[in-house]
């Protein structure tokens, strides 16, 4: 079965902006969509911050195993209750990959715990992206640099906590660099962040970009399913300790009662 994938998009800049208008007259989210439905492993569809509940039901998170997120000019517009929402699927093992100015998002900086702050500059600046670990999944098909001609800048300090993984990492033409493809694992879930996606430029369009952003998908995809399991803090009773004990002691709780949360 194809993976199911939801890209989640903010989806102002493209109803506000002209030059993002022009640049994705059907907005970024469905730009991207149809670049990852163009693998046929993948079924792509796509959820706005305008939509009821964001687009994102218990109902359609629950069916979904990878969810995209790309968000920037309100992220405190996104309901805690839908971050609560995104958090817990991605423990119970949904793929989260996060693009660009995600790192600011609340779903991020939930999992991250971190500010998950950074330096930047727009000045349409050339970006050389390094594959410094041409082995990974992410990576499969790439040369050993790609270009994106025009970004913005993101520069280090990245304030994220120690990744998992580092695939690339991207040079600019003013100087600075930044880990631009990191990955982590939050209870069963598979996260990346894939720093290149400025609304003012085309980044979407380009067919490297499509090709990390289908690789990351398949990375993401958990095929073992929902691990519900995660959010359980079981009392477990004295007689059915895998060996034999004898109660000593005072305690808090009844048999069988739960504990504090």
């Amino acid at each position: 079965m194809a993976i199911n994938t939801i890209v989640w998009g903010e989806n102002i800049h493209e109803q506000t902006n002209a030059v993002v208008r022009e640049i994705y007259p059907n907005g970024m989210h469905n730009t991207i969509a149809a670049a990852l439905n163009a693998d046929p492993a993948i079924e792509a569809t796509t959820a706005t911050l305008q939509e009821p509940e964001h687009g994102l039901s218990e109902a359609r998170l629950a069916s979904t195993d990878v969810l995209l997120w790309w968000g920037h000019k309100d992220h405190g517009a996104v309901a805690d209750e839908i971050v609560e929402r995104v958090a817990k699927r991605v423990w119970e093992g949904m793929g989260l990959i996060v693009l660009h100015s995600g790192h600011f998002s609340k779903v991020f900086k939930r999992l991250m715990g971190t500010p998950c702050a950074l330096k930047w500059r727009e000045a349409g600046e050339r970006e050389r992206v390094w594959v410094i670990n041409p082995r990974h999944p992410i990576a499969e098909g790439l040369g050993e640099n790609f270009v994106i001609e025009n970004e913005e800048m993101y520069g280090e300090q990245f304030s994220v906590p120690e990744p998992l993984e580092t695939v690339f990492i991207s040079w600019f033409a003013g100087g600075e660099v930044f880990r631009s493809g990191l990955t982590w694992r939050r209870g069963a879930g598979n996260i990346f962040y894939f720093r290149p996606g400025h609304e003012t430029y085309p980044t979407y369009h380009d067919a490297t970009v499509h090709k990390v952003l289908r690789n990351a998908v398949k990375w993401a995809h958990n095929p073992q399913g929902t691990y519900k399991a995660i959010h359980e803090a079981p009392n477990v009773p004295v007689e059915k300790a895998l060996e034999p004990i004898v109660e000593r002691g005072p305690k808090l709780h009844r048999a069988g009662e739960a504990g504090y949360r």
